[in-house]
């Protein structure tokens, strides 16, 4: 799209990996796809890709939901990851790697990087504190509204044990550095403000680990004191490197992380401060490089309500691919989701968009054109035709997707296909047939090539349906893309 890379660059890819005591909702599945769009985008720039994602096992919830279901605590774990490797499919993403957390390969990484991490950034205490089970974090008294985690709406438990401690207050000018001159890059620039004021505030150190019981004997064990377990995101966000073979310093690792062009971690709102704060801070401390980029997306609600099982409003990604299929769901997800603010969908608002959007939208412009082209007999015509792109709009698209606004260049890509549905209409092709040849041939010639330029900038969001029309395109045989609802 536009002028494409001749030097190829590695991208890292990744995920928040998700906690798998419940099955995946469409607030998992967004994030899921934006990153494959991304993904996508990159390999057609010619780039060497490595896109990850996974789950995150070791987490207290996780056990809690097991015992809640009086089911083992592996078995839970096993039937609940299987769901979230499931979405590759159903969401067909295109992803190289699903870290499970449980895997040898992690639990070993895991213990080199606490160990690579400065002696004297870590040390053990007696504590207590709030703690919130749905962050999996302690809290303070300004972190509460109403006494309740405002994330989960909880009121915290008062826990009280020896921990292992990081000195985070050793990393505050450093962090700070960082983050304002944008060597890590926050994005949207909002959030890089909250981290910014987040650090100015002042950095307090923060557990590393649980007691055994506490942990419930679950995760990875800290290396040579077998009474305490890693806090589950020290060993959550290792992920990022021990996916990539950091406990053997693989290829993999060599190329995507010390010598990666860039490392984008895609994660939600909710755990901003964990991936730009302490894990840029642990990195610092065991001398790793750090990603690139941290982008922070919003969140989905249901009808103007967060999504919540208490209220019964959940949506699930195999509901919607039922209903609309792997590329409509994308779609629906992707443009329902802005880049600065929570978006809302409901069923009625995706069935309207659908509609509208889909089938009414670039299903008809595909459909009627080439219908039009068949039945007017102009098949070699078109076919002779030098084919041309639409630049001016390709690098509008190109650009909102560097920028991570997929609902903007979704809405430009829709800008472009509702122009040229009125094209059709002001030039009426049907009435030409009769009395102007030289200009029928102008103007279905005029909308194919458009639609050709279409496929690459459709693919990184749909890919089903880009190979669909250009399969149609190439032969000139039309089939409905998408039907009404």
């Amino acid at each position: 799209m536009g002028v494409q890379n001749n030097i190829m660059k590695s991208v890292l890819i990744t995920t928040a990996i998700d906690y798998v005591n419940a099955r995946p909702h469409v607030g998992h599945a967004v994030e899921k796809v934006q990153a494959d769009v991304l993904a996508r985008y990159y390999r057609s720039q010619n780039d060497e890709v490595f896109f990850l994602t996974g789950a995150d096992e070791n987490s207290i919830k996780n056990v809690l939901a097991a015992k809640k279901e009086g089911k083992e605590v592996k078995q839970f774990i096993d039937e609940n990851t299987a769901k979230f490797e499931a979405l590759k499919d159903q969401l067909n993403l295109s992803y190289d790697k699903f870290i499970r957390t449980t895997s040898e390969e992690h639990f070993e990484g895991c213990k080199k990087f606490w160990q690579a991490m400065k002696a004297e950034d870590i040390y053990k205490k007696n504590y207590d504190g709030l703690y919130c089970v749905g962050c999996e974090e302690f809290k303070t008294t300004k972190d509460l509204i109403s006494g309740k985690c405002p994330e989960h709406q909880m009121v915290p438990e008062k826990i009280e044990e020896e921990n292992y401690f990081f000195k985070l207050s050793n990393y505050q000018d450093q962090l700070l550095e960082i983050i304002e001159s944008n060597k890590v890059k926050i994005v949207p620039d909002f959030r890089r403000n909250e981290v910014i004021s987040f650090i100015k505030g002042g950095l307090e150190d923060f557990s590393i680990s649980r007691s055994v019981e506490r942990a419930c004997n679950w995760g990875v064990p800290v290396p040579g004191d077998d009474k305490q377990i890693m806090y589950v995101w020290v060993d959550a966000l290792a992920n990022y490197i021990t996916a990539l073979g950091y406990d053997k310093e693989s290829e993999n690792y060599q190329k995507f992380w010390v010598n990666g062009d860039r490392k984008l971690h895609i994660i939600g709102k909710g755990i901003m401060r964990f991936h730009a704060v302490y894990w840029l801070a642990m990195l610092l401390s065991a001398n790793l490089p750090l990603p690139s980029e941290i982008y922070i997306h919003e969140y989905l609600t249901i009808d103007g309500q967060k999504m919540s099982k208490t209220l019964g409003n959940v949506i699930y990604p195999e509901d919607l691919v039922k209903k609309y299929g792997a590329d409509g769901t994308r779609y629906l997800l992707l443009s329902a989701l802005p880049y600065t603010s929570d978006g809302d969908i409901s069923w009625q608002k995706m069935d309207m968009k659908f509609n509208a959007d889909l089938a009414n939208g670039l299903g008809n412009l595909t459909n009627r054109t080439l219908m039009m082209i068949k039945k007017y007999g102009l098949k070699s015509e078109i076919r002779n035709l030098k084919s041309e792109t639409n630049l001016k709009s390709q690098i509008q698209i190109t650009k909102l997707i560097e920028n991570r606004k997929f609902e903007l260049a979704l809405k430009e890509i829709w800008q472009g296909i509702k122009e040229q549905n009125q094209y059709i209409d002001q030039n009426k092709p049907w009435e030409l047939a009769k009395s102007d040849n030289t200009k029928l041939v102008e103007v279905l010639a005029s909308v194919y090539q458009y639609l050709s330029s279409l496929v690459l900038p459709i693919s990184y969001f749909m890919p089903a349906t880009a190979e669909s029309m250009k399969k149609q395109l190439e032969l000139l045989e039309p089939k409905p893309l998408f039907p009404r609802i």
